[in-house]
């Protein structure tokens, strides 16, 4: 079963995305801020995270690039999830070493299928 980990403070977000991607098979770790993202994402190894950006503690964005300069999480596919939609926004996460991007709120049909194209093309 394919792990995601959902780096979310949001308890609506998290619990709906959280939902929604669990009755779609997939495995569902959480983390409620950036800190905790990252220290999950070394002891569980989960094949794909799914990070918000604005977090407490750490934002997603140093969180991401924790998680990408780790050797042992480097190569763990990262999707930024922001309410910021600006072009501007995609280009700082990608900056920050995600591998894609999606807006809020999330449509879940599209981020499937860059969640699928994501880890179709890093195993």
């Amino acid at each position: 079963m394919t792990r995601i980990l959902l780096v979310e403070d949001n308890e609506m977000n998290r619990d709906m995305l959280s939902r929604r991607l669990s009755r779609r098979g997939f495995d569902v770790l959480i983390a409620e801020n950036g800190k905790a993202g990252v220290e999950l994402a070394a002891s569980e190894k989960p094949d794909l995270i799914l990070m918000d950006m604005s977090l407490p503690v750490m934002d997603g964005w140093e969180a991401t690039r924790q998680i990408k300069a780790n050797p042992l999480t480097s190569t763990i596919p990262v999707i930024a999830l922001t309410a910021h939609a600006m072009a501007s926004d995609r280009d700082m996460a990608l900056d920050a070493g995600c591998d894609d991007y999606d807006s809020k709120p999330v449509d879940l049909p599209q981020l499937v299928r860059k969640i699928e194209q994501l880890l179709t093309t890093s195993h």
